[in-house]
């Protein structure tokens, strides 16, 4: 099950993330250093500015033959032809998920506690979120803070692709492959960087020499 999810280095970005920067040229600087998957993640807008956002983002994604994944609004990612969803446990559910959504491709689902791996809700996704491996700004009010011993873990636990997230860089994310997370999952070390590209070429080298 875990070759069905082919990508390594997956960025999660926001205008707000950018500080400042055109989020539409962070991510595609991103993707020049190794990006193979971006998801929008836009909290505290308004649908109608969420889509908008999603359509300039996937008209340059398209170029490049990048996947998109909307975060949280199953109305944005249908309409922006999305190639699919993440979802947290306070978002509407996987399982709903699937029974509006035909066409969906990558249906992701945070893992905040073992306990999950047996709902029907992970059951149903096709990889699934480590959040956060450790805490960071971006993602508040967790539940867990897996560190490496808690990607172990998972994945001794599941075959599902994981994606481990939560103040990842190109210190750590030689250890959370090695450790069995799938691909990482990056937002600061990259969109706060001087230099995207090269941000996301340094973890992407790092993703490479672990594997």
């Amino acid at each position: 099950m875990r070759n069905n999810f082919p990508y390594r280095l997956y960025l999660v970005i926001s205008e707000d993330s950018c500080s400042g920067k055109n989020f539409i040229n962070v991510a595609e600087q991103a993707i020049e250093g190794g990006v193979d998957i971006i998801q929008l993640r836009e909290k505290g807008v308004d649908s109608a500015h969420f889509l908008e956002k999603a359509l300039r983002l996937q008209d340059m994604l398209s170029k490049h033959q990048i996947p998109l994944i909307i975060n949280d609004n199953l109305d944005v990612a249908i309409q922006s032809s999305a190639f699919g969803i993440h979802v947290g446990n306070s978002d509407i559910s996987p399982v709903q998920i699937r029974k509006i959504w035909k066409d969906c491709r990558s249906l992701g689902y945070s893992i905040e506690y073992p306990e999950q791996l047996e709902s029907d809700n992970a059951k149903v996704s096709d990889c699934l979120g480590i959040s956060p491996v450790f805490q960071t700004a971006t993602k508040k009010n967790t539940v867990t803070e897996w560190g490496i011993n808690g990607i172990k873990k998972l994945r001794e636990l599941t075959d599902k692709p994981l994606i481990a997230i939560g103040n990842i860089n190109e210190m750590n994310a030689f250890d959370a492959i090695k450790a069995g997370a799938d691909c990482i999952a990056v937002v600061s070390a990259i969109c706060h960087a001087d230099n995207p590209a090269k941000a996301a070429a340094n973890i992407r080298n790092q993703i490479e020499k672990a594997l």
